[in-house]
């Protein structure tokens, strides 16, 4: 009796664990969800959804046969004089005459709209802190902060009885203005409200017919553009030093030690202590070129249609 007992209570014994795992089987779950997820319990998560990339979208990089990475471009018709600051950030005047600020890769900061109509024939941003426009039709100078908000405003009328052709900022905040009824370049002091210094340049021009178009101080010489003649070198208090005989030119640049200036499809340096020239021919596909600037570490092509930015 006790081995016939002991096999039937085997036997209940498997079909109770039987019956128990047919009900837990029932009751358990073939996928578990995170805690995050939104699927029904008891049904498996659908897969992750890859997300579309657009690749007309993405910015690229454009090195074209010259060697310049295109990255970014800026579409602005008929841009007028444009200027860079030590900080990278790009000013460019637009044909309405408003001034755009762009960063150095060429995003849009702010802009500048005149209260009243004139021509932008300088923009000077290379002071540390502000940035000189100067309105030769109307003889205006309006000096703005790195925020484009408006600091000071001189009516160069009430100063001369000639016409100013070309201006620039001096890093003490004086305003050097070249004089051409008289043939002078001459310094005015804002601050204490009189002209501070005068050079005449009758002997220096001689008999020539002069085209002035461009000023502007760089480590301590300042540079005045003769697109007749040259490049007048004077020093900080307005000494004549030299002239640099490149012509044909409306405005230059600085970068280092070195001058920079555009001519024939190219980008030409000079440096300024030992003389040496180099070349540095232009973007294969660009525009026909207005205007070259060269910060640290971008490189900013004007033509008729805006600006293209490159990485150097």
């Amino acid at each position: 009796m006790s081995n016939r007992a002991g096999h039937w209570a085997k036997r209940w014994v498997a079909t109770v664990v039987v019956a128990m795992q047919c009900v837990v089987s029932g009751w358990a779950q073939t996928t578990v969800p995170s805690a995050a997820s939104v699927a029904p319990a008891a049904k498996p998560l659908p897969a992750a959804a890859t997300p579309a990339v657009n690749a007309a979208a993405q910015p690229t990089a454009v090195v074209d046969g010259n060697g310049w990475t295109l990255v970014h471009t800026i579409a602005l018709p008929k841009p007028g004089p444009a200027s860079l600051d030590r900080r990278g950030n790009l000013y460019v005047a637009d044909n309405q005459d408003n001034i755009h600020q762009y960063g150095p890769d060429g995003q849009a900061l702010n802009t500048y709209s005149p209260p009243q109509p004139g021509h932008t024939a300088q923009l000077e941003a290379w002071n540390t802190t502000k940035v000189l426009l100067f309105y030769d039709d109307r003889q205006e100078i309006v000096v703005l902060d790195r925020f484009m908000a408006p600091l000071t405003q001189v009516r160069l009328t009430d100063l001369l009885d000639g016409m100013v052709r070309t201006a620039t900022l001096a890093p003490d905040d004086r305003l050097w203005l070249l004089d051409e009824s008289d043939l002078a370049l001459r310094q005015y002091d804002p601050s204490g409200q009189r002209m501070a210094l005068s050079t005449p340049l009758d002997i220096l021009i001689g008999r020539s017919r002069p085209d002035f178009r461009f000023l502007r101080q760089y480590q301590n010489n300042l540079y005045l553009v003769d697109r007749t003649s040259g490049i007048f070198v004077f020093d900080n208090l307005g000494n004549y030093r030299k002239k640099l005989p490149f012509t044909g030119l409306t405005t230059l640049g600085f970068r280092g030690d070195e001058l920079y200036y555009l001519a024939d499809k190219t980008v030409r340096f000079f440096q300024l202590y030992t003389m040496a020239e180099r070349s540095l021919p232009l973007p294969v596909t660009a525009s026909p070129a207005q205007q070259v600037l060269l910060g640290e570490q971008y490189a900013y092509v004007i033509t008729a249609a805006g600006v293209a930015v490159y990485r150097l």
